[in-house]
């Protein structure tokens, strides 16, 4: 599989944040590039785009600055910082577990995004670790959905980001996560079955997302994509009263939300899990009911070394059964 090089950017990272680009139309109904920013970005200020286009804040592909003439077709692309949104802190903090020269291993809590998106910036692992570790070529090199805790690899330099990447594509890396349900209407701890499987299973189906789409849609008329072996680890009654269902999960494949659509479907849908099996209206965090999933386990053999990596998290989820089986 070929790997796509990323775009290099003309603006450094600033304050933990990457400058965001836009592609720019070669032509159309605009004169110059400012005429289109100003129409792409029709909710915002008009003069407020003008001023900082006349400040060299926005700029094209060799670092250039785009002024007011610049013509529509000079630049296939701009490049510029995002204006910072005002942002709640997440109250709850990541844990470094693992910093050399290559990698860099977190505990990322619930509700705190890997990397920047909607109304979040600043407020992400990517933006605190950058700042923390003075490193703005820190990259991702897998994520965690903002509600799922646990364990996430960051690449620490370009040279070695590759590496790392690979492991991920040719599935070199073995994830264990857990979660917790509901413990299932006429469960039987001598016959252990979901939605008439008996455990533990593996299941499979077809995940396909879908851009702009908040949940990922099943598509039953299609070969599997997506797979995941699920066992049980306990049931019993955790300490806010709740009788629950705790499950292990060894996902073979990494698609969008995979592991809270195979729970849901059968028939054990994630306590705190807001989008599946039902989607839920739009709420304010609830810190007392985070989602119950939390990615556990990383193995490997590093690329660089050739010696075995484990990591395991420190966190444990808060709806975890404390008394049963």
């Amino acid at each position: 599989m070929m790997m796509l090089v990323p775009m290099p950017s003309p603006l450094p990272v600033k304050n933990g944040i990457g400058p965001t680009r836009l592609r720019v139309p070669t032509s159309g109904p605009w004169a110059t590039i400012a005429e289109y920013v100003v129409a792409r970005f029709d909710h915002l200020d008009a003069d407020h785009l003008y001023r900082r286009l006349d400040a060299g804040e926005i700029v094209g592909n060799d670092g250039s600055p785009i002024g007011r003439v610049t013509a529509l077709g000079a630049h296939p692309f701009v490049w510029y910082y995002r204006d910072l949104p005002a942002e709640d802190p997440v109250p709850f903090h990541e844990e470094i577990l693992h910093v050399d020269d290559d990698l860099v291993v977190i505990d990322k809590p619930h509700f705190l995004p890997t990397t920047p998106s909607g109304r979040y910036l600043r407020e992400s692992a990517l933006v605190r670790l950058r700042v923390r570790l003075d490193n703005p070529d820190l990259t991702p090199i897998h994520r965690l959905d903002r509600g799922t805790a646990g364990l996430v690899m960051f690449s620490a330099r370009p040279a070695t980001r590759g590496a790392y990447q690979s492991l991920f594509e040719k599935r070199l890396v073995t994830k264990v996560y857990e979660a917790v349900s509901a413990r299932p209407h006429g469960w039987d701890p001598d016959a252990p079955m979901l939605a008439g499987r008996a455990l533990p299973v593996v299941y499979r189906n077809h995940i396909e997302a879908r851009r702009g789409e908040l949940r990922a849609v099943v598509d039953d008329s299609r070969e599997p994509n997506a797979e995941t072996a699920v066992e049980v680890r306990r049931t019993g009654v955790s300490a806010s009263g709740r009788a629950v269902l705790h499950t292990v999960l060894r996902p073979h494949t990494g698609r969008m939300h995979q592991l809270r659509i195979h729970l849901a479907a059968l028939g054990v849908g994630i306590l705190g899990d807001r989008l599946y099996p039902d989607l839920q209206p739009e709420a304010p965090d609830d810190h007392c009911l985070p989602l119950q999933l939390l990615a556990r386990e990383l193995e490997f053999t590093d690329p660089l070394s050739g010696m075995p990596q484990r990591f395991v998290t420190r966190r444990k989820l808060s709806e975890a059964p404390t008394s049963g089986h």
